[in-house]
């Protein structure tokens, strides 16, 4: 199965909105929790009202956001466009293969020439197209 990519923007928007939403549902529950706030009573004390509208507008928004994420995900999966190779411009070493990796993850050995975390030093072939593409310079030549 190949990767398809979600809209960045898309995404982004509906994680603020979970971010916000989820805040503003549980930092309200939290304060009143430490107000002395007693739980499952049918009806809540009136000094502790603003704090529960504050809870419930703040569900509407978690459902926005989780709403826009699920959208987000389906449309990438439906209409997404197909992932490249090496989407994330990532250096490291499991990136650098097929997808599926083959039996023993390269078909060849690669040779590795530098830290994981030299991420500097990658060229943007091998970011693009991975080790097994990229053709190892002969010895002595720069």
């Amino acid at each position: 199965m190949t990767g398809k990519m979600h809209d960045e923007r898309k995404a982004k928007i509906g994680f603020w909105f979970v971010f916000v939403g989820f805040n503003t549902v549980f930092i309200p529950q939290f304060i009143m929790g430490s107000r002395g706030m007693p739980r499952r009573y049918y009806d809540y004390l009136p000094q502790f009202q603003p704090f529960h509208q504050a809870s419930t507008i703040g569900s509407w928004i978690l459902a926005i956001g989780l709403f826009t994420t699920a959208y987000t995900l389906l449309e990438a999966l439906w209409r997404g466009k197909k992932a490249p190779r090496n989407p994330w411009g990532s250096a490291g070493y499991e990136w650098m293969t097929d997808t599926p990796p083959p039996l023993g993850n390269y078909h060849t050995s690669p040779v590795f020439t530098r830290g994981p975390y030299d991420y500097h030093l990658a060229t943007p072939e091998e970011l693009s197209t991975g080790w097994d593409e990229v053709e190892e310079p002969a010895k002595g030549k720069k």
